[in-house]
């Protein structure tokens, strides 16, 4: 009897899996709040420099146009420039009877620039914000802008630091004290750091706390889909699997419902973080994984929680039938494999190995890197922010579907190779589409946006099916740790529109075409069976399977295959 046989024994897709995956994806809603929190947080309002403090009396005897006239100069686009001003208040524009379009019909190539005997200065008394969209953010609460701006990024760039991190510990911790410990503690850290960030006294201590979420965020990760799917009969996994996802994509639809009525940051900050508070009290009653529990040497513990599904199940006869033995000798294989040490050298020990890890890292690395890079800076797109968000969030649910069907018929190479290609081109274009085209600018981010996503989709299933059991956990913890690098030095990539405006855009649509030739090079899994040793991925190597074969298998592979499709 094999271990899929025990789960369908005790109930299979029974009442206790349907509240044990319900539970577990409600914190999944969650996750997409943080993950792009900074997004509304961060979001910069329009500004310009404060009068000058002396002479404020002065000043508060104008209008705010004609105070702002006087002392704030207009930049190229005619708007007042967000950081200088005059060195001293020009009164004199004030008297002036040429406007700036009269000059402009004039002809004069500085229409909408000071006179050159205006002498500037940098804002030497604060900023002034428009909070119209967004009632209070972190950038005008500590004045992250001008020569301060590139401190946003930095902020997004320690949360990815913190997720990257999280991904390193939690992942070998969560083999040695199991999934649900460290679900529960990942539950409190989130809870806690969000917290506190919420009410955090300086940019320092906020970007402190989010780099504490982005670590709690990796445990929730790994270890809610763990377990999920150990829980969960082979013949439901793709279904379950495939909901999991959706509730991300779900995630970022409530996000921004909360993000438009939550104005203020820190409440914002709060409301996203105080639900995991009620996620690690109703967690205590989750059933640490009965695969863990053997492979840990922990069989005892392993049958009692089988024993309890079965009765939540109503399978209270068939629970009692599962003994030691029983179970045991249904986790044999398994078992046997865990007995030799393996390490993410195995990785690259061997030829076809270190040509599997060294493509997937390059795939892994770039959807995420070009994924967050369109998904972080969406002012830049000159549409109204949380109308982008929504329509960011609703493209992932067709671009999935089409994934999905895509990998069951085509295969998953085609697949992987098709959406990274697609989605580098598509950022590609918007170079060459002027920044007032925002229709077409925005067509083409969510275009690109869609086929990301449907690249992590595909990423997810493929990297499992590449890797062998034996160091399956191994290959999925070291391409997640290059997803998480990738995500780290997007937002810094954006600092380059400093220097090169359409450099930004360059490097994040020439990294996805890049790497979905590189993913040519991986060997083809639809239909295939899962490799449980490194040599049974060496065996197969990077030919296809002859095609005799498949026609006319044996009747132990025929009946090998049915197994494993089951």
């Amino acid at each position: 009897m094999a271990f899929g046989e025990l789960l369908e024994q005790v109930g299979s897709m029974g009442r206790f899996q349907l509240v044990h995956v319900s539970l577990l994806c409600m914190p999944v809603l969650m996750m997409a709040s943080h993950n792009l929190l900074q997004n509304f947080v961060a979001s910069v309002p329009l500004h310009h420099c404060n009068g000058h403090a002396n002479l404020n009396l002065s000043l508060q005897a104008l209008t705010k146009e004609e105070a702002l006239r006087v002392t704030v100069p207009l930049d190229a686009e005619g708007k007042p420039a967000k950081c200088q001003r005059y060195a001293t208040p020009q009164w004199g524009l004030l008297r002036s009877n040429v406007t700036d379009q009269d000059t402009q019909e004039e002809g004069e190539e500085n229409a909408f620039t000071q006179p050159p005997d205006m002498e500037l200065q940098d804002c030497q008394d604060g900023w002034e914000y428009d909070m119209t969209a967004r009632s209070s953010t972190i950038i005008s609460e500590w004045d992250l802008v001008c020569e301060q701006r590139s401190l946003k990024q930095m902020g997004q760039t320690i949360y990815m630091g913190g997720v990257l991190i999280g991904a390193v510990i939690f992942g070998g911790l969560s083999d040695k004290f199991g999934r649900r410990y460290l679900v529960l503690f990942s539950y409190l850290m989130m809870a806690v750091s969000g917290t506190c960030a919420a009410f955090a006294t300086s940019f320092s201590v906020f970007c402190l706390f989010r780099f504490c979420c982005g670590m709690a965020l990796s445990g929730l990760v790994l270890n809610t889909l763990s377990l999920i799917l150990e829980w969960i009969p082979t013949r439901w996994r793709t279904i379950v699997g495939t909901g999991t996802g959706y509730c991300y994509t779900f995630g970022q639809l409530v996000f921004t419902l909360l993000a438009y009525y939550i104005r203020d940051w820190r409440w914002l900050t709060l409301a996203v973080s105080l639900p995991f508070y009620f996620f690690f009290i109703y967690s205590w009653w989750f059933q640490e994984s009965a695969r863990w529990l053997v492979l840990n040497r922990k069989s005892e513990q392993a049958v009692k929680n089988l024993r309890t599904v079965a009765r939540i199940n109503g399978r209270h006869a068939e629970g009692k039938k599962i003994t030691l033995e029983v179970l045991q000798e249904s986790m044999k294989k398994e078992m046997k494999c865990s007995e030799g040490t393996y390490t993410a050298i195995d990785l690259f020990r061997t030829p076809v190995m270190r040509a599997i890890t060294a493509c997937l890292s390059a795939v892994w690395f770039s959807t995420s890197f070009a994924y967050y890079g369109l998904a972080m800076d969406l002012q830049k797109f000159g549409v109204d922010i949380y109308l982008i968000q929504v329509i960011f969030g609703a493209v992932d649910i067709p671009a999935k579907v089409v994934v999905t069907v895509s990998m069951s018929v085509v295969g998953r190479r085609p697949s992987q190779c098709a959406a990274l290609i697609l989605a580098g081109l598509a950022i590609l274009s918007n170079i060459l589409v002027p920044y007032e085209k925002q229709t077409i600018r925005t067509t083409l981010a969510v275009l690109g946006k869609g086929c990301l996503a449907a690249s992590f989709n595909c990423c997810y299933l493929y990297t499992p099916e590449l890797y062998p059991t034996v160091i399956r956990q191994n290959g999925m913890g070291f391409v997640s740790m290059t997803a998480r690098l990738g995500a780290m030095v997007a937002p810094l990539v954006q600092l380059l529109e400093e220097v090169v405006p359409w450099l930004p855009g360059l490097i994040y649509g020439g990294v996805p075409v890049i790497s979905g030739f590189v993913a040519i090079f991986l060997p083809e899994t639809l239909a295939s069976p899962l490799p449980d040793t490194v040599q049974d991925v060496e065996d197969r190597g990077f030919r296809r399977r002859n095609t005799k074969e498949e026609q006319q298998p044996t009747e132990d592979t025929t009946n090998a295959h049915l197994k494993d499709a089951a």
